[in-house]
């Protein structure tokens, strides 16, 4: 008897382990996709040695594996005992008199594994890895400082100075064609005009020196005296807090460990502050892990039954219940904060919760796999399920086509649906913190994921249908339905169909997103983003964008822009010779004002008010100097500066298109614009190609079942994204062509996909 008690446990550990591992991949893998985009293609591109590129990521990992580990262990356990339930073997163990309480054995055994596992995580290695993520990434931008200035766009990092360059290059010469104006505090404001600049900047001696070769200084005093200095080479020493923090990149409190949060902790309370924050972080750490105990035991009460909704409706239950454990945390956070609840009290609020409910679950259902019970999320599933598109009544449409296209969408709107609530709860987490010590208010949060929506879909989408895809000729061919079609005569190819026709449409939406609002919702979401971490609105917000590039490549710089009133304050505009090493014109006014409202059709002419004119010649001398007390000057139509500034990343098609023509044919290097003008066109194809590689591939697993297809599926798509990620720096890096770098994830994958459709039984 003892050694068949040793065999269920096995048994029903091995059973979790596989969904466990299958949850652990998606969690993570969705998690680290946004940083995969924003750090390894960007380090890529810029030279950065692959083994540092993989170090910045597996640094990365830590944090996520905090939350991804009790979520995952939830996830395992409800997907394992669903199909338990689903196969009837709850029914068996009944029988045999197995209680829910013997049971508890493997699921405990489990629980204590990952609370370990996650006290470890958030003790030691969370700490380590974030600094040590924020150590890289700071050298890597000291190392390469010069890189992180973009050309044509107004680099504004280094404290008073504004960089504006038209070339950058690729191996990290530096740059051609600079401006900088100088605003440092006890010095003359200056412009300064040079044909190549680069920054240098020495780690073991704490400097930062800007180098100007070939060009001139222009400053001019309040008296209206005006100087022209040239050079052949100059060094300007910057301060050096900028690149060099005084104590290296600042702690924040997840880079903290427990002695350091406690004696955070004491400093502030020596100054008098309660360490909210800093306290319930610290019981964050204890909290997060004793979690995995908490869902072990919720897992087995919701699991074990003889309910038959199959382990994909599991995804439901256990988003749910994950969703409710944050919410309540995030509550006790906002109490704690406001002095309503003690620090222990809030981080412990959603165990003790969530506990209580579980041991009530637990001893409900201990009387009977077959209690019924009154929640109501179990029955969530089977209203998923039941609720459906209506059928298409089209000629071509029978019903297998109909019976596979339902199956196919539930599937991929259920994948959808988990994946968005990682996305959502990840980001509340990184942003909520922001709320509660009150750098950020609830309107600016659910503003952002509004305008973040879009691009969560983005990424969805390509990742849901492979799943879709991969899980419903998974079920077929475990479930031995594709054997029967075959046997009817009805080819893989034509069983396949609906679920092609499915990538076509979500590949369609996929441009129509690229080509509608996901640029616009991008930059905002990113704008706002920003002010909640603490930046500055002004670096987005158009009311103070402040310099701006001219259609005639001039510059405008201005202190703030109206446009109820069409009005620029403090308005400076540099015009240039044949080149930008050449100032030949400058002008400033305290105020103009368009004058389009008094002379219609007039859109590109403005009063200027209390300022002065400037000619230069070109060796940098003075040709004349004109006062005014109100002039009339042709500049950029007011809608110019009610515009955002360029930039790819918030460009549809259409926008990227004439953007970049125009940057050609001025004799710019493309590259960057190119590789991401021809990845837009790109992208949505991404749907097809996966979906003709899933189709094959779930054949010949499908047999070991649906969370075995979800694991390929993560695979496949995490390959993708690498070979996107790789080949986008290559193509900007000048390696490849920018049409082959685009392409080419979809050329490698799509041929995959030939040889194995190809190949494969139909």
């Amino acid at each position: 008897m003892n050694g068949w008690m040793r065999i269920l446990d096995r048994y029903v550990i091995r059973e979790v382990l596989w969904p466990l591992a299958i949850g652990l991949l998606i969690f993570t893998f969705m998690l680290i996709i946004p940083y995969l985009i924003e750090y390894a293609e960007s380090f890529i591109s810029k030279g950065v040695p692959a083994a540092v590129v993989l170090r910045v990521m597996a640094t990365l990992l830590p944090s996520s594996l905090a939350l991804t580990v009790p979520m995952s262990l939830l996830l395992g356990l409800l997907v394992a005992f669903g199909r338990l339930s689903a196969d009837r073997e709850f029914v068996a163990l009944q029988a045999c008199g197995v209680s829910l309480l013997r049971l508890m054995r493997p699921v405990a055994l489990l629980s204590v594994l990952a609370w370990a596992a996650t006290s470890y995580i958030l003790l030691v290695a969370v700490p380590d890895a974030n600094q040590r993520f924020r150590e890289i990434t700071f050298g890597i931008v000291a190392d390469r400082a010069e890189g992180e200035v973009r050309p044509r766009v107004f680099f504004e990092d280094f404290p008073d100075v504004v960089l504006y360059v038209r070339e950058v290059s690729a191996a990290g010469g530096g740059w051609s064609d600079v401006f900088m104006a100088d605003s440092r505090p006890g010095q003359t404001p200056a412009v300064y005009l040079a044909r190549r600049g680069r920054v240098v900047i020495d780690r073991g001696g704490r400097t930062v020196e800007m180098v100007l070769e070939n060009g001139a200084r222009h400053t001019a005093d309040a008296a209206g005296k005006y100087e022209v200095f040239r050079f052949d080479r100059l060094l300007l020493s910057l301060n050096p807090d900028s690149v060099f923090p005084r104590a290296g990149p600042p702690l924040g409190a997840r880079e903290m460990s427990i002695p350091q949060l406690r004696a955070r902790a004491s400093e502030l309370e020596q100054q008098g502050i309660y360490p909210h924050s800093e306290l319930f972080e610290i019981q964050k750490k204890f909290s997060i892990p004793f979690a995995c105990l908490v869902f072990g035991l919720i897992g087995l009460a919701l699991g074990a039954s003889n309910r038959r909704d199959g382990k994909l409706a599991s995804f439901v239950i256990g988003l749910g219940v994950i969703f409710v454990y944050y919410v309540v945390l995030w509550f006790g956070q906002s109490l704690v904060r406001g002095h309503v609840m003690p620090p222990w009290l809030g981080a412990w609020s959603p165990n003790l919760v969530l506990g209580a409910l579980g041991v009530l679950l637990f001893l409900r259902r201990d009387r009977g796999f077959d209690a019924p019970l009154t929640l109501t999320l179990p029955r969530l599933p089977r209203l998923a399920a039941s609720v459906s598109i209506p059928p298409l009544r089209l000629p071509m449409l029978g019903i297998l086509d109909r019976y596979v296209a339902t199956l196919y969408a539930r599937v991929a709107a259920l994948a959808a649906a988990a994946m968005a609530g990682i996305f959502y709860i990840s980001t509340f987490l990184d942003l909520s913190d922001k709320v509660f010590r009150g750098q950020a208010t609830w309107e600016m949060l659910s503003t952002y994921f509004w305008f973040a929506t879009p691009q969560y879909i983005y990424y969805i989408l390509p990742l849901s249908v492979l799943l879709g895809s991969l899980v419903t000729v998974g079920l077929l061919t475990k479930n031995s339905e594709l054997v029967v079609m075959k046997a009817c005569g009805i080819s893989l190819y034509r069983i396949a169909l609906p679920m092609v026709v499915g990538a076509v449409a979500a590949g369609g939406v996929l441009w129509l997103l690229d080509a509608s609002i996901l640029g616009p919702s991008n930059r905002r979401a990113e704008a706002i983003r920003y002010v909640i971490r603490g930046g500055s609105p002004e670096t987005f917000d158009v009311l103070h964008r402040q310099w701006v590039t001219g259609t005639r490549g001039e510059i405008y710089h201005y202190d703030y822009y109206d446009p109820r009133t069409e009005r620029l304050s403090g308005l400076s505009v540099y015009e240039f010779g044949d080149t930008m090493r050449v100032l030949r014109r400058r002008t400033f006014a305290e105020l103009a004002t368009h004058a389009a409202a008094a002379q219609p059709g007039a859109n590109d002419r403005w009063t200027l008010e209390r300022g002065w004119a400037r000619e230069l010649a070109p060796d940098g001398q003075t040709q004349t100097f004109t006062p005014f007390e109100r002039s009339e000057a042709r500049l950029e139509p007011a809608a110019y500066f009610d515009t955002q500034q360029p930039d790819e990343r918030f460009m549809s098609y259409a926008q990227l298109r004439t953007y970049t023509a125009g940057l050609q044919a001025s004799g710019f290097d493309v590259s960057a614009q190119l590789v991401a003008l021809e990845r837009k066109l790109s992208f949505p194809f991404v749907t097809i190609v996966m979906t003709l590689l899933a189709v094959p591939f779930a054949v010949t697993t499908g047999r070991r079942g649906a969370m075995y297809g979800i694991g390929v599926g993560i695979v496949l798509a995490l390959a993708y994204w690498v070979a996107i990620s790789v080949f986008a720096a290559l193509g900007t890096g000048g390696v490849m062509t920018p049409l082959l770098a685009a392409w080419a994830p979809n050329l490698l994958f799509g041929a995959g996909a030939g040889y194995l459709l190809l190949t494969v039984r139909t």
